[in-house]
Parts: C-alpha cells; structure tokens; sequence
C-alpha cells in the first residue's frame, strides 16, 4: 500500500540512521556485524541522495532538475543482499507537470544488481587506503553513490568511534584485571589496556600513543580510566610482560591494591634468548612444565632447580630466570593458576587483540596525522571487541576478587 507524508515530515532514511548514531556503542558495534542491515542503510541513503538532487535538500526552494518535482511518501521495496532480499523504504518523487511518479534511477540499478556482503563489510571498517578507494569505486559505480559521500560518511563514523571510546564510562562493570601490553600498529608503538569483568567478559579500557613503555604515558592512561570509572579499591591483576615503565606506573597508580602477574610466555622466551638455538626448544619444555605445576610450592621449586641448572650453563640465562621470578608466579600464589591460568598467566589476551587490529589497519600505506591513527584504531578495536569471548575459567573470578581482596595489606 502506498503511504504518502507530507514535506514537514523526516524520512524513514533520516530517522533510521539518525537512530543509528543515537544509539549506546554497543549497539552500534553489534549492528556492524549485521551487514544486511548496514547495507540497507547504505541503499537508504544513496535513494535519498538522488531525491535530493532531483529536488533539493528538505525546505530549500532550489528545484536542480527546473521541474515542479516534490517528495511524494515511500513505497515499499526490497534490494538484494549477498543473494537475500531485504525490505527497504524507496522515496517517492512526483512530477506535477507531468502528472506521473519519476522512477529513481539508484533504485532500479539496485533491483539489478546483487550487493555482495564483503563489500559492504570492506567499504565500513574502511580495512586499507587503497582498497577503501578500490571497493568505494565499485559502490559508486554500481550504485551511484558520489565517493566524496562515502569518504565523508566513513570518517564521520571514525570520528565517533573514537569520541566513544575515549569517553565511555568504566563505573558500570568490575573489572577484576587488566592487560597492559605496547604493541606497534602502523609503524607507531600504543600503549593497550583491556580489562576482565567479574562475569568474565573482555573490554577495551584505552590505548594510547607513545614512543615507549615508559612510566609517565601509562600513568596518565591509567588515571584517565580511573577518572572514567574504573575501580581497583577492593584489588585488581595486571598482567604485564617485564617492562619496568610498565610496573612503576602500576606501583604508583595503583599502590598496594594491584597484583601483578608477569606474562610467563616473556619470561620463558627471554630465558632461552640467551642460550644456543639447539637447546633452546628442551628448555622452553623444562620452563614450560615448571610452570604448569598447579601450586605456588611446587611450581617455585621446579623453577629454583632450573635456576641452579641453568647458572652452570649460562649465567645470563639464569639471571633473566631470577629476575621477576615471583611475579610470574602470582597466579600461583594466589591459588587460582589451574583455574585461570590459561588466560591469566600471560599477555595473549592483547597480543590476540593486536592482531585482529593489525588485520584491519596492517595495510594502511598513508597515515596523514595522528587523529587518524586512533580514529582507525577506536573502529578496529570496537569490531575486535565485539568477537571476543569469555575467558576461560570465568565461574572462579569471584574466588579471583575474594583472593585480591584478601592480599591488600590492612586488610580485614
């Protein structure tokens, strides 16, 4: 049935992506990965792109065509998407002198066509320079949407990616422990920190730039989260790898609330640096077993024994072993290594993360400022959050809160 609206109303365009835009970042992360969806809103707005130049923008008195053509309601339609049919809104426009609806030319090129879905998922994340120019082409030249649109709607949306994350609120979830890690992503270092709820969930807490890992950026990244929400009062994990920067800055932000976990894995690869190649495969295995033994007793002396062996063998070697030794072993300490030890012990949680991200800005060949790089970095950090699963073991983290809490000094 045909439905008119007079020129005082919104379209259903306007308002669907207006209501996109209003929407909580969760939302809108989880709508990414609907691209039927996204793609409908793309097609939404390419129709109304042509009804604008046909008319004019809403309460202009501009006619571009010259011809007596008003907005004339929407009609139901449909478009295909990666072989499916999805219902879609097509404006109406009407010719007064002629006395006859104008067909849009957009929408017929659509009925058409197919619109594949790794195309719309290649134009939103905006994955490379070159090929968001490539696939923004085969967009315009399928479906007559000017580039310059595509290019401006993209970078509104990093624009607001990143204003989301800076400024979404920690206070609504415990987080329990924390990931800090610098990785470098398009040729810069950036500092991460991603965080574990109480129900086991990861969150990106905040990235920030910087040329190390030394103490002053991840003190003032750490007190912008606090500011944000997060709380570490009743005891918070960090699981660093052995930067020094790193465990200052936790020291002095977090105090005596904070246990830190030393990533295994760093510690177990910077051990057999120092020894030939043809041993070092049986000594990550020795390390590895070490390790894996279920209590903080057991474990530490497996670890002192290596130790002994290892200051025969080379000195290095067994003072990198030495050094830190008991952070790595907190889990241990604290009863909770088998429980939650295989997401817990190491740094994976962000070298996983870091690699996704890598996925899809890895291959950007031009970075104009440094804006750019965390707008980009804020869309590819939302799309890798909302895949993220449960950490392993998450029915003990409340065994993990009772047992930080009960290792503050003071603490009755």
């Amino acid at each position: 049935m045909n439905q008119h609206s007079s020129s005082a109303e919104r379209t259903p365009t306007f308002q669907s992506l207006e209501h996109l835009l209003d929407q909580p970042p969760e939302v809108k992360l989880q709508l990414l990965h609907h691209h039927a969806e996204i793609a409908r809103l793309l097609a939404c707005e390419i129709l109304e792109e042509e009804v604008e130049s046909l008319i004019g923008k809403r309460h202009s008195r501009d006619r571009p065509q010259g011809r007596p053509l008003y907005r004339w309601g929407h009609n139901p339609g449909s478009i295909s998407i990666d072989g499916e049919r999805v219902p879609i809104d097509v404006p109406r426009v009407r010719d007064a002198e002629a006395g006859e609806e104008r067909p849009l030319e957009s929408y017929q090129a659509m009925k058409r066509a197919d619109i594949p879905d790794e195309l719309v998922e290649a134009i939103l994340p905006g994955l490379a320079q070159n090929d968001y120019e490539r696939v923004a082409s085969q967009f315009v030249d399928g479906y007559g949407l000017s580039q310059s649109s595509v290019s401006r709607r993209f970078q509104e949306r990093a624009e607001e990616a990143l204003e989301e994350f800076e400024n979404r609120s920690l206070e609504n979830e415990n987080y329990l422990a924390v990931w800090i890690d610098g990785k470098h992503v398009a040729g810069q270092q950036m500092l991460v920190c991603m965080g574990v709820t109480e129900a086991g969930y990861k969150k990106v807490l905040g990235f920030t730039q910087a040329t190390t890992e030394n103490a002053r950026p991840i003190k003032e990244m750490l007190r912008d989260l606090i500011e944000r929400g997060l709380s570490f009062e009743e005891g918070i994990l960090c699981v660093v790898d052995g930067s020094k920067g790193l465990r200052k800055a936790i020291d002095e932000v977090f105090g005596s609330f904070a246990q830190v976990q030393r990533c295994q894995w760093h510690k177990r690869e910077n051990v057999v640096s120092y020894l030939p190649k043809a041993d070092q495969k049986e000594w990550r295995n020795k390390l590895q077993r070490a390790y894996q033994e279920p209590t903080y007793e057991t474990a530490k002396e497996r670890l002192a024994g290596l130790h002994a062996d290892l200051q025969q063998i080379n000195r290095k070697a067994a003072r990198s072993l030495k050094e830190g030794l008991e952070d790595t072993l907190t889990l241990h300490r604290l009863g909770l290594f088998e429980q939650l030890g295989r997401n817990l012990k190491t740094t994976n949680g962000i070298e996983n993360l870091m690699g996704q991200v890598q996925k899809r800005i890895g291959k950007v060949k031009r970075w104009h400022h440094s804006p750019q790089r965390h707008q980009w970095m804020a869309l590819a950090v939302f799309e890798a959050e909302s895949r993220m699963r449960r950490i392993t073991g998450y029915e003990h983290l409340p065994q993990l809160q009772a047992a930080l809490n009960d290792a503050i000094p003071d603490r009755e």
